[in-house]
């Protein structure tokens, strides 16, 4: 597949299964967020209505729920995607079922994700001029990865071996995957801005409270989160049978009968 194939065919896979991934995907945004705002709550209550405190634990609490939120959407809308391609019908019951049968591989795969992100992050934060070399290194690595959870559903192996076969997948395209990973990061910072500076906009002149504000951003930012990653776990199916296509011939049929 060419790069705009990468970028367009994700959306088809989406639209193919809407109300299973809509039903899905609102019912744990809207748990994410009642958890966050109940967790906001607490913090408010546990530092006596600090603002200090009030923020950091809303902070605290939304990457929380945040982290969760990710692992569930890649766990149901990658093997949702997945039926899309085999032509296989799969609810939403059997989409958490096949969740719930291959959580040791994918928490492992969220761990490790969210530790090199933090770590390169890390490395690159404390100058302004090795920022935009920790952006790349990271997109890097996430592109020779970006099999790795649909391996993980297909497959049916553990953390290692899928890692090590996605890398092997990844090989000769890594570029590719690169400027996808930062088009999709780019096109999510360009929509993320403006949703969640809107509450702190109409509040400037409406007299809005805090509390009504906290909430309207809580609830800005687990949806953002919501749609970008329902695009990458789409993405990533994609570009799963795109490798497998291209490293293994997979859209070759091989005949089966006895015939020569």
């Amino acid at each position: 597949m060419q790069f705009r194939e990468l970028l367009d065919l994700p959306f088809a896979l989406i639209q193919a299964r809407i109300k299973t991934l809509a039903m899905l995907l609102g019912a744990a945004a809207a748990v994410a967020c009642g958890v966050a705002v109940a967790g906001t709550a607490l913090a408010e209550l546990a530092t006596n209505a600090s603002d200090s405190g009030t923020f950091w634990g809303a902070v605290l609490v939304t990457l929380c729920c945040v982290w969760a939120l990710r692992l569930f959407i890649r766990g149901v809308t990658v093997p949702i995607g997945l039926s899309v391609v085999y032509r296989q019908p799969l609810s939403g019951r059997g989409a958490l079922r096949r969740l719930r049968s291959h959580a040791g591989p994918l928490l492992a795969y969220q761990a490790m994700y969210t530790l090199i992100g933090v770590g390169i992050l890390a490395l690159g934060a404390p100058l302004i001029i090795t920022v935009p070399f920790a952006v790349i290194w990271l997109a890097w690595l996430r592109g020779r990865r970006s099999t790795l959870v649909p391996l993980v559903f297909d497959q049916s192996a553990g953390y290692g071996a899928v890692a090590r076969r996605a890398k092997l997948l990844a090989g000769g395209t890594e570029w590719q995957l690169v400027g996808l990973w930062l088009y999709l990061r780019g096109l999510l910072l360009v929509l993320f801005v403006p949703v969640v500076a809107l509450p702190w906009f109409i509040s400037d002149f409406s007299g809005t409270h805090r509390w009504a504000v906290t909430v309207l951003i809580i609830t800005a930012v687990l949806l953002m989160v919501t749609l970008g990653e329902l695009v990458e776990s789409a993405t990533q199916v994609v570009v799963y049978v795109d490798r497998r296509c291209r490293r293994e011939a997979w859209d070759i049929p091989v005949p089966t009968g006895g015939g020569r």
